[in-house]
């Protein structure tokens, strides 16, 4: 009896106390389990060592860094070809032509409907204004955080999406000036910017014109006039333009009026195609020049859009445990 009364009361304090911490982790679990998952991590973190964690984070922190360093050495590299021609660094090919042929006896008009600097202004202000300012409402009302090693959530959504954007800007020049400068065809004022005429020429109609002397002493002027395709204006004002389309597409949550979102991407694209034309009414490409810039400037939108940024693609719900700690999560959190 003395042995089974000592261990009773022990086993009951026993099971009591027992009972009374499963209580109080199940308490803590339901109220935060965000905290909770994040204490136990915090634990771990501890056991293990203090020294050993502050050298993870910042091995990790340096490899987010050389990242972000890499990614402005691609930006570097993809317009080096851009550069390359916009510098005249690299004369275009010196192509011939057919003399009689009609296509290159337009005159030049001094005067462009969209010049170089509207159709940049344009494009880069337009698009990437609507982006920064769709990133910054996302982040402000809807909650979505980023992985980047910027503590800005701000600055780390801007990066990602202005930093596809302007790559893909790069791209899509990089490859229309490689074009301009390997295929060499003669504008439809290249004539008029010559300073020559068939007749001057003396050629016979149909006979194939190799070199020609131009009159004209601005040797940029005949280098520009050797750079026909394909358009410049057409695949860059289609790039931005349908670029903006995808974001507006991948972003637009808003249903109150079904069709303002497709009016707005249809404007968009009728923005992009009125600037092709514009340089064949100007006599500054031919219409196969235009077409092709248009094809390319799309395929530079698609492939940036759904295969670079991160706007179709599915973010995580919340955050990591460890993440926890700096940042506090909402109904509609999620992380890019």
């Amino acid at each position: 009896m003395f042995m089974l009364d000592g261990f009773g009361p022990q086993s009951g304090g026993v099971s009591a106390s027992n009972a009374e911490l499963h209580l109080k982790v199940a308490d803590n679990h339901k109220s935060s389990p965000p905290a909770a998952a994040a204490a136990a991590a915090g634990m771990r973190m501890e056991n293990s060592g203090g020294k050993k964690l502050l050298d993870i984070s910042g091995a990790a922190l340096s490899k987010r860094k050389l990242l972000v360093g890499l990614d402005l050495l691609c930006l570097f590299l993809a317009s080096i070809p851009f550069f390359a021609c916009e510098l005249k660094a690299v004369s275009p090919y010196r192509r011939g032509f057919m003399c009689g042929d009609p296509s290159i006896t337009y005159p030049y008009l001094p005067q462009e409907a969209i010049p170089d600097e509207l159709l940049i202004a344009g494009g880069i202000i337009i698009t990437g204004v609507t982006i920064a300012l769709g990133e910054c409402y996302r982040v402000r009302f809807q909650g979505v955080s980023s992985k980047a090693f910027v503590t800005n959530l701000y600055v780390s959504r801007l990066y990602k999406e202005l930093g596809c954007f302007l790559f893909g800007c790069c791209v899509g020049q990089s490859l229309t000036n490689m074009a301009k400068l390997s295929v060499g065809r003669l504008r439809p004022h290249f004539l008029s910017v010559c300073g020559v005429t068939y007749a001057s020429l003396n050629c016979t109609p149909g006979s194939y014109v190799a070199t020609v002397s131009c009159r004209q002493s601005d040797h940029r002027s005949e280098e520009e006039a050797r750079k026909s395709f394909f358009s410049g204006h057409a695949s860059f004002a289609m790039y931005t333009m349908l670029y903006l389309a995808f974001y507006l597409q991948a972003r637009w949550t808003w249903r109150g009026a079904r069709l303002l979102r497709p009016a707005l991407q249809f404007f968009l694209v009728v923005l992009a195609f009125y600037t092709g034309l514009t340089r064949i009414s100007d006599y500054r490409h031919h219409p196969s020049d235009v077409l092709t810039g248009y094809i390319q400037g799309a395929l530079t939108a698609y492939w940036v859009a759904f295969h670079i940024s991160s706007m179709f693609k599915s973010c995580s719900p919340d955050l990591s445990p460890t993440e926890t700690f700096n940042a506090a999560l909402s109904p509609h959190h999620s992380v890019c």
